[in-house]
């Protein structure tokens, strides 16, 4: 897939150059805790192996993966993501954003500019996200991009000792066409 531009953004392919700013981001415990697989404390190196799981996934066609980048920095600001089933013509959407871009709009800009890959690029027939019901600012993007609330799954999974309840939002290609004729 080729970089994506919004208005402030560039998303581009993860490179193992971005280890570094991953782990620094990633590595701050508040947004670990918003997330069920970022770990904490972030192990030092474990960026490279992500970073290599992504790009394995993305040739078997099994994701399509962007670093989140402020154009007028040129600075990564977050990862953004779909993992593909094919056979069902749907994706899950992930997204995760470092603390200091937190509550600016960015992660509403990616998850639109990824919305409309996964359905105009991909041709998906639905996209879904779910997040955890401590994680407000997750669902509301989902929100905001015209995602609607499927349902709660309770105590579904488990982090750190702890049991957390995950909301499922989704949409699929005619409410995206819909959205865009208004």
């Amino acid at each position: 897939m080729k970089s994506i531009e919004t208005e402030r953004l560039f998303l581009r392919k993860l490179t193992q150059t971005d280890a570094d700013r991953i782990e620094e981001l990633a590595g701050d415990y508040d947004v670990a805790k918003t997330t069920l697989n970022i770990p904490h404390p972030y192990p030092q190196g474990g960026a490279v192996d992500f970073i290599e799981r992504i790009l394995l996934a993305e040739v078997d066609g099994k994701s399509v993966t962007y670093a989140i980048v402020k154009k007028r920095t040129n600075q990564l600001i977050g990862i953004i993501g779909i993992n593909l089933t094919p056979t069902h013509k749907r994706g899950k959407l992930g997204y995760w954003i470092g603390k200091p871009y937190w509550s600016e709009g960015y992660g509403t800009e990616a998850t639109n500019a990824i919305v409309t890959l996964g359905f105009e690029t991909l041709y998906l027939h639905k996209i879904f996200a779910r997040a955890i019901t401590t994680n407000p600012g997750s669902w509301r993007i989902m929100e905001k991009v015209g995602m609607t609330h499927e349902g709660t799954l309770k105590q579904h999974e488990t982090r750190w000792g702890q049991f957390f309840d995950l909301v499922y939002y989704g949409i699929l290609k005619e409410e995206y066409e819909q959205r865009l004729k208004k």
